[in-house]
């Protein structure tokens, strides 16, 4: 069935005239925790979405009217990095403010044990009103920390939204975590987004450039729009209640796109999430501060005037939603890349213009269910090396054995495809980094386990034969579910 383009329509309902800036009366409860008015939070988390693959953030394909409008009036991080590049303990590790070999879940489709503290938990606790409605992928656990749950409406998961807004309670100040399944496979196109010509698609430089990749990129950024779709509709939503001023609205995503070298991997283009605050007192404008998504909950605690827990290992950052990022928050921000389909064990920190990787498996491919044969822009990639027609830049995932460490430095390049780990030159920061990373790994009890969960599938997407079954998670060994710690965050921390 043929669905037409709906670009005028998109542009018709993007919400710059219904976003304005908030009031600096209404955003003093920041700092007193004695006032009435508490803030709404709407905390937007689409799936699969790359950092940079929306028009804000410089993406040459897509329309994203509305999340544009976000940014402009609002806050845009350009550095905001997720603790891991897979879905359920990405969203695991955002709702504890914790690193995902320390909640206890830090493999793909791991539930939330029991006994971990969420922050949407403390904020129903204190009174708000709180719902998580679309993709869950945490487990049962999230009962307690939500009054109401909703599987959500439609291909995205976003049909049941605005409703949601309308009914809620009107007593009561409300935390809503949307969780779009926007942009994840399998694609389903319907009118809410614009249909996207292959043949105008600038394909990112990890991937090969052929008619498969194309159509399917073509039908990821029609996904992206969807999201982009819907979250116009809740800024009107609040807008019409006359709640918009008195409203944070946090937008990110839960990793990189699904597609080679991307999703599952510690580069930005899987690890870094877009990141958009709008609310009161935010700053306007874009900021270069380094964040991490454990802050997000220590961030959303402060807001809302509550105690931040000590279980929470993030740290608030509400100080740059005021200045902009001229206060200091982060030195480091580091991440983890653990079983994703594939056996794994990496770890990545960022510091100022570099990125360190350790990956204590280098024997093994690093791949991911997106990088294999099973999609149509990883199946033509395959095909591609598999004729000598790929080149450099896109050959990451054949790697065998890898290197077992990597350095890269962001600003001469940007997409980390040139290791500086033997260039003498950068001796001094690679030893620097490798210290910083043992501290971090010590102090939040990491591990690498002995007996690591194997590999399920083959790069067909086929199960492998035999019984398989999970293994040892990272950290087991060390008690990382208990501690406290935070490893270090400036450099003053390190020793």
């Amino acid at each position: 069935m043929k669905i037409k383009a709906i670009s005028k329509i998109l542009g018709s309902l993007t919400v710059g005239l219904a976003l304005q800036q908030p009031t600096q009366a209404v955003a003093q409860y920041a700092a007193n925790k004695e006032t009435t008015t508490k803030p709404n939070f709407i905390f937007f988390i689409t799936d699969d979405i790359g950092w940079d693959d929306l028009g804000c953030y410089g993406d040459p394909n897509v329309k994203t009217p509305n999340i544009d409008s976000l940014a402009k009036l609002g806050l845009k991080f350009e550095n905001a990095y997720l603790t891991t590049s897979s879905c359920s303990p990405s969203r695991s590790s955002i709702i504890t403010g914790r690193y995902p070999h320390n909640t206890g879940a830090p493999e793909l489709h791991d539930p939330l044990p029991s006994g971990q503290v969420m922050f949407p938990q403390l904020l129903k606790e204190a009174g708000y009103y709180t719902v998580l409605s679309g993709k869950n992928h945490m487990g049962p656990q999230t009962k307690h920390a939500f009054d109401t749950i909703s599987p959500g409406k439609g291909p995205g998961g976003e049909g049941d939204w605005n409703q949601i807004i309308k009914n809620r309670p009107k007593n009561q100040p409300f935390f809503f975590w949307f969780a779009s399944l926007d942009a994840h496979r399998d694609w389903q196109i319907n009118d809410k987004g614009p249909i996207y010509n292959p043949d105008d698609i600038i394909v990112p430089p990890m991937l090969y450039d052929g008619p498969k990749t194309r159509q399917d990129l073509a039908a990821y950024y029609h996904e992206v729009s969807r999201a982009d779709y819907y979250l116009g509709k809740i800024v009107r939503e609040l807008k019409k209640q006359n709640m918009l001023e008195n409203t944070y609205i946090i937008f990110m995503s839960d990793n990189g796109r699904p597609f080679p070298r991307s999703k599952g991997r510690l580069y930005d283009s899987g690890i870094k999430t877009p990141f958009i605050v709008y609310g009161p007192n935010v700053h306007q404008g874009k900021t270069n501060a380094l964040i991490s998504a454990i802050d997000i909950a220590s961030t959303v605690l402060t807001l809302a005037g509550n105690d931040v827990h000590d279980n929470i290992q993030g740290v608030s950052f509400h100080s740059i939603l005021v200045d902009g990022g001229r206060s200091e928050h982060r030195d480091f921000a580091f991440a983890e890349h653990n079983w994703h389909v594939f056996q794994a064990h990496e770890r990545m920190v960022r510091h100022k213009d570099w990125v360190y990787i350790r990956n204590a498996f280098p024997e093994h491919q690093n791949l991911v269910g997106e990088s294999t044969r099973q999609f149509p822009a990883g199946s033509e990639l395959w095909d591609a090396h598999d004729r000598g027609l790929t080149v450099p830049e896109q050959e990451d995932v054949f790697l065998v054995p890898r290197e077992h460490e990597e350095l890269y430095y962001l600003p001469a390049d940007p997409y980390q495809f040139t290791n500086l780990v033997f260039d003498k030159k950068h001796q001094n920061s690679l030893v620097y980094l490798r210290k910083v990373m043992d501290q971090w790994v010590a102090e939040t009890g990491d591990s690498v386990p002995q007996n690591p969960t194997p590999d399920r599938d083959d790069v067909y997407g086929n199960r492998l034969p035999g019984e398989w079954k999970k293994g040892e998670r990272a950290g087991v060994a060390k008690g990382a579910l208990k501690t406290k710690e935070k490893g270090p965050r400036h450099i003053k921390d390190v020793r």
